[in-house]
């Protein structure tokens, strides 16, 4: 049975021609004040990126907020449908699968699984305005024929407390996009998601803790994933549904696998090697694997020549060793 359901995860994998082999090794391109341009677009080619994904955004004042603003003049051009649109043309243009993902920014970046609401009147306005904010965006993704939707990013609080809505808007996205759909899931919230039948993807942001180590090796990272990766394989097989990995990636500072999901505007620390090891591991552990369907590096900024770099402590992989790191195991899985 379990191999059955494997030979059937294949089949449900984007543009699967090639088996498990044929990963969608993508990027997370950040939305950008201005318009992509070619150049854009050629530095996610020259790392073998087969795919990306396009992240506008809905904006809510606080967790306890039942109103998302959305698709406004105040936003940057990449946030919005109209800069959506281009971003999704260009890149389909290049021959590049896109993901529709539009997200909610809390102010002061809160965090997003913890958007919950205290009274009923006010879940029912949170529930509306969500439904307005995602279905904008499905009907934004039938028309520019992207390759996948995701309906929500990192939400527990909404989705424990209000799993009757989440199903009832997955019917209404399925009336108006056919194409894939997927949720992303916090990596500890993804084992209670309750709609993964529903979806084409079981969808993780994968942030999982590896090690306590400053510099860990890809051997003790790799260690590190085996009991992530035994539960991950097992609700696959499980749901009998793809694992794709929505957001994946680390920072490029000492301990980058011990708490992964943490930001800080910390400019010190820089540890080029932690981030290589850890996508490197990833990587080798991940992508050779008959239920996984790939997945998106976290996070691509537009201006290339001027994100990331050796100084640089964030996320991005631009101009660092991780770079080279990506587009080798990207080249070699194309």
């Amino acid at each position: 049975m379990s191999q059955l359901k494997v030979i059937t995860i294949c089949f449900l994998l984007l543009g699967c021609s090639n088996g498990a082999t044929d990963k969608l090794n993508g990027v997370s391109f950040v939305a950008s004040r201005n318009a992509v341009t070619q150049k854009d677009v050629d530095a996610v080619r020259d790392v073998y990126a087969k795919c990306a994904a396009v992240m506008p955004f809905g904006f809510i004042r606080d967790k306890g907020s039942p109103e998302i603003i959305f698709d406004t003049s105040r936003q940057w051009f990449g946030e919005t449908r109209t800069g959506a649109r281009q971003y999704v043309e260009i890149l389909h243009n290049n021959g590049l699968k896109v993901m529709l993902k539009p997200q909610i920014w809390i102010s002061k970046g809160a965090f997003t699984g913890n958007i919950k609401m205290d009274t009923e009147e006010e879940w029912k306005t949170l529930e509306n305005s969500y439904e307005d904010f995602i279905m904008a965006f499905a009907l934004l993704a039938q028309e520019t024929g992207v390759d996948a939707f995701c309906i929500g990013t990192e939400l527990e609080q909404f989705v424990q407390h209000r799993p009757d809505f989440w199903y009832s808007l997955i019917n209404k996205i399925r009336n108006i996009y056919k194409g894939k759909l997927t949720y992303a899931a916090n990596w500890d919230e993804y084992s209670r998601v309750p709609f993964w039948e529903e979806l084409d993807f079981i969808g993780i942001d994968a942030y999982f803790p590896l090690s306590d180590q400053k510099t860990p090796t890809v051997a003790q990272l790799r260690q590190g994933w085996q009991p992530h990766k035994e539960r991950i394989r097992s609700l696959s097989l499980a749901k009998n549904k793809p694992i794709l990995f929505t957001e994946y990636g680390y920072r490029s500072n000492n301990y980058a696998a011990k708490q992964p999901w943490l930001v800080s505007h910390s400019q010190d620390d820089v540890n080029l090697e932690a981030q290589a090891n850890a996508l490197q591991a990833i990587f080798e552990e991940f992508w050779g694997e008959a239920w996984f369907a790939g997945g998106f590096v976290w996070k691509w900024f537009v201006d290339h020549e001027k994100s990331g770099g050796p100084m640089d402590n964030r996320f991005t992989p631009q101009n660092k060793p991780a770079q080279e790191v990506i587009r080798n195991f990207y080249r070699q899985s194309s």
